[in-house]
């Protein structure tokens, strides 16, 4: 409930304006609160007595739960109506108690809070508002000392009252001032959230400690592994659009769900295939063991989600070793890829293998034949390589 009365009348503006609508209802509604119980309080001292004050106090009311439905007019009218409306109940209050009273002090609710409702953008505003709540305090505390106040109040009260108006200063600005930076922590949280999502976990460090900076690193050693679906463009046509992504998605959810398991990195998705390296960006030492095991459960993956979905379809997988070229390309949809000789043969791997099978060639079966099981593959022509010598990857050894 709490959330839905924040986020009333904001559902027309984009996130950022959103956030801040949501932060001047969060206010509106502490203005509320705050002034029905002045009008209470002011009825239980001397009703009679305090009757302007107390309809002035309610008309603050009625303006306060007015903001939402401000909103819908433009997304700085329920602020200016506020601002505008609390402007003059506060100089009118502080014409009938006097300056002794404190009413004056919540002009200075004006110094923090137009910042965080107008926004940045408007500083011409921002600055005429603090301006106008500055000017104001001052006007009221040179023009209403305690002898001018149209109502007699004893000492006592008034400290009441005073004690009452700092209290609601400080918890409006206290409350405005955390709700915003709530909100843009949140805001940010989902930032890194898709920024992890889309990159390393060290890539988004460095973009964030040096932004615009080219993003480019030489690994001298680490593996790339393709992974393509056999028989996908029948199975798309059999299944229709919605079915297809439906199991498109539950299938790269489970790849992504093995390569967090394996401690490789996802690199990207085209159509039906599936990048990953391991070895980067950071170095790792037993690379080439990890990519190797998360290749035989690739294949088992494909074989248990293609028998989920009832559908008759394979997989080929290639990987092999090597130095890469990695960084992030791009400036505004950016990624991180790599790049190289040793992409050029993982790919040639995949492409030349047969359904069902993980190709690598020689040099990679040699750094694994004394924990992994191999059988040969015959000879690959490989543009730019020549001559491949290739081979299956079976199983892990027991």
């Amino acid at each position: 409930m709490l959330g839905r009365l924040l986020a009333a009348g904001t559902s027309q503006y984009d996130a950022g304006t959103r956030r801040r609508l949501r932060v001047l209802n969060l206010v509106s509604y502490i203005i509320a609160v705050a002034t029905f119980l002045y009008a209470l309080q002011y009825v239980m001292i001397d009703a009679r007595h305090f009757a302007p004050v107390i309809y002035i106090n309610l008309a603050l009311v009625v303006v306060a739960l007015l903001v939402p439905v401000m909103h819908r007019v433009h997304e700085i009218a329920a602020g200016l109506w506020l601002a505008g409306c609390e402007c003059i109940a506060l100089f009118a209050l502080t014409h009938y108690l006097g300056r002794d009273a404190g009413i004056h002090v919540q002009y200075l609710v004006l110094a923090a809070t137009p910042f965080v409702i107008f926004g940045l953008k408007r500083m011409w505003l921002v600055a005429v508002v603090v301006l106008l709540g500055l000017i104001l305090h001052v006007v009221s505390w040179f023009s209403y000392p305690t002898k001018m106040a149209l109502l007699k109040v004893d000492q006592q009260t008034l400290d009441l009252l005073y004690v009452n108006a700092s209290i609601t200063t400080v918890l409006l600005i206290a409350a405005c001032v955390y709700y915003a930076y709530y909100l843009g922590d949140k805001a940010q949280q989902e930032v890194d959230r898709l920024l992890h999502n889309v990159l390393p976990a060290s890539i988004v460090e460095r973009l964030k400690e040096h932004p615009g900076e080219p993003i480019a690193n030489k690994v001298d050693e680490a593996s790339v592994m393709f992974i393509d679906l056999v028989g996908f463009t029948s199975l798309a046509a059999e299944l229709g659009p919605v079915r297809t992504v439906e199991f498109l998605g539950t299938l790269f959810n489970a790849l992504d769900e093995l390569v967090s398991m394996h401690g490789v990195e996802k690199i990207k998705t085209i159509g039906d295939a599936y990048m990953i390296a391991a070895g980067v960006p950071e170095t790792d030492a037993d690379h080439l063991s990890k990519i190797a095991r998360m290749a035989l459960a690739v294949r088992a993956c494909v074989e248990q989600s293609a028998a989920c979905a009832g559908a008759s379809i394979k997989c080929r997988i290639g990987f092999a070793s090597g130095s890469v070229m990695a960084g992030v390309i791009g400036t505004k949809k950016f990624s991180f890829d790599v790049w190289g000789q040793t992409v050029n043969v993982a790919s040639r791997m995949e492409s030349y293998g047969k359904p069902d099978a993980v190709m690598v060639p020689l040099d990679v079966k040699e750094k694994l034949q004394g924990a992994f099981i191999f059988e040969h593959a015959g000879t690959k022509q490989i543009k730019g390589e020549g001559e491949i010598d290739c081979w299956y990857l079976i199983r892990e050894k027991p």
